[in-house]
């Protein structure tokens, strides 16, 4: 018997030792890949990103760490490495969403915990004859299933639990309504802001029914004064700034592609868009003609303008054509990676040529630095947009993510409100080269365009 408990004994020691070294290995391992992983996010290179990302889930699952941040992050960046279950969150013990409740022309969502904008996403959608705005917040709220929401003057509000980690709210009605959303410490309001164009359409369809000169005289003066207290957008002023001109052809593939009509075309298809939504809209060119980089952002100054859009046409050298694509959206900051530099010395090249990297870091840094944020998120809210709209018609698989990246481009220095470039796809590549070139896509892009701009106002 004494024998047989020594034995045992032993036997505990020995897995004790063993699994101490295992366990020290592992962390050193993970400790290691941690600082190779953040070195490849200062040199911005995906592939290495993609490679510790992969190590870290392992070393981490070995040494029973949570290792969820890594798995999003992995998912993200490369779509042929799903990791299983990383979609598949289980249901936290606490209830973080406390309540959900109306309030006159909003719903307030209170928090157990402090919460920051990364807790909600929106989209806006159009589906038959009503518009959708969705709102999905991270959270779980027990009460999602009964609650019921409703706010005078919308046709219908739901409230439903999306995934164990994910309430949703959306509002449906006939007219698109201006929803806002604001983050406060352990609480978020979602304000309708635009109900009384809802009463409008109700007197204009009295108008329409009565036959009464006399009274339709009367509504029509009800309407004028309803239309004085619409706050948005009438106010604001946007610049639009097609790509190249003139002498300048921009990036090109083969003789009659040419970056500079693609990007004018575009620009006179955002006008249209924007000025169909209420706002203000003036062109740096309306012809194929040369303007110098610092001319542009001069006339949107001059303007008063509210935002600039700088739209363009990305290109790729000859030995990567056929696998560079996609849609990509520039505000105005030193360049982080190579790629971002690539891209701003294809567009830089009208102005500014005889200055080196370091001279234009040097300088960016002094300019445009209270206007990097409001510009980073303007380029969020069209990146989106032109991205739901392309995927709709063409496909997810079909429409590459370039992503909302920082860049030293030169027609946007010198703005003095937020700016953006936009590039609308790779020219060089054989099959969105050719979409690019058609008026569909370009309508689908500059309604993106627009109705990002709409969003981003709306929400700021």
């Amino acid at each position: 018997m004494k024998i047989v408990v020594k034995t045992f004994i032993i036997i505990c020691i020995l897995f004790q030792s063993v699994f101490a070294v295992d366990s020290k290995y592992y962390k050193d391992k993970f400790t290691t890949t941690k600082k190779l992983y953040l070195g490849s996010i200062m040199a911005s290179d995906k592939e290495k990103e993609i490679l510790y990302l992969k190590k870290l889930v392992i070393y981490g699952d070995k040494l029973n760490i949570s290792t969820l941040k890594y798995k999003r992050e992995l998912n993200r960046l490369d779509n042929k490495s799903v990791i299983k279950n990383t979609t598949k969150s289980v249901l936290p013990k606490k209830y973080t969403i406390k309540s959900v409740y109306q309030s006159k022309n909003s719903i307030i969502i209170n928090f157990n915990k402090k919460i920051n904008n990364s807790f909600i996403d929106f989209k806006e959608l159009k589906e038959k004859n009503k518009y959708h705005d969705e709102f999905y917040i991270k959270g779980n709220f027990k009460d999602a299933s009964p609650t019921k929401l409703t706010i005078s003057g919308v046709d219908k509000i739901s409230i439903f639990q999306k995934n164990s980690n994910v309430l949703g709210l959306v509002f449906k009605h006939r007219t698109n309504l201006k929803t806002i959303y604001i983050v406060n410490r352990k609480q978020i309001i979602i304000k309708v802001l635009n109900l009384k164009k809802s009463k409008k359409n109700e007197i204009i369809k009295k108008v329409q029914k009565t036959k009464s000169k006399a009274k339709t005289k009367v509504i029509k003066k009800k309407v004028k004064v309803i239309n004085t207290n619409v706050l948005y957008p009438s106010k604001k002023t946007v610049v639009i700034d097609a790509g190249h001109g003139g002498r300048d052809g921009g990036a090109s593939f083969g003789k009659k592609r040419l970056e500079k009509n693609i990007s004018l075309k575009i620009s006179k298809y955002v006008k249209e868009e924007l000025q169909r939504k209420g706002f203000k809209v003036f062109l740096t060119r309306t012809s194929d003609k040369y303007v110098k980089l610092s001319s542009r952002t001069k006339y949107a100054n001059s303007k008063h303008a509210d935002m600039f859009i700088s739209i363009h046409a990305n290109a790729a050298p000859k030995k990567s054509a056929k696998k560079a694509h996609g849609i990509e959206s520039y505000f105005l900051s030193p360049a982080r990676s190579a790629r971002a530099k690539r891209v701003a010395a294809l567009e830089n090249k009208g102005d500014m040529t005889g200055m080196g990297w370091s001279s234009k870091d040097s300088l960016l840094t002094i300019l445009n630095r209270a206007k990097i944020t409001a510009a980073n998120k303007m380029a969020i809210d069209i990146q989106r947009n032109m991205l739901y709209n392309l995927r709709n018609q063409y496909g997810k698989s079909n429409i590459r993510d370039g992503g909302v990246r920082e860049g030293p481009f030169w027609v946007l220095v010198g703005a003095q409100m937020p700016s953006v470039l936009v590039e609308v796809g790779y020219i060089t590549h054989p099959t969105e080269g050719y979409r690019i070139s058609t008026t569909r896509y370009q309508k689908l892009i500059a309604n993106g365009i627009a109705n990002g701009v709409e969003s981003y106002f709306r929400k700021n």
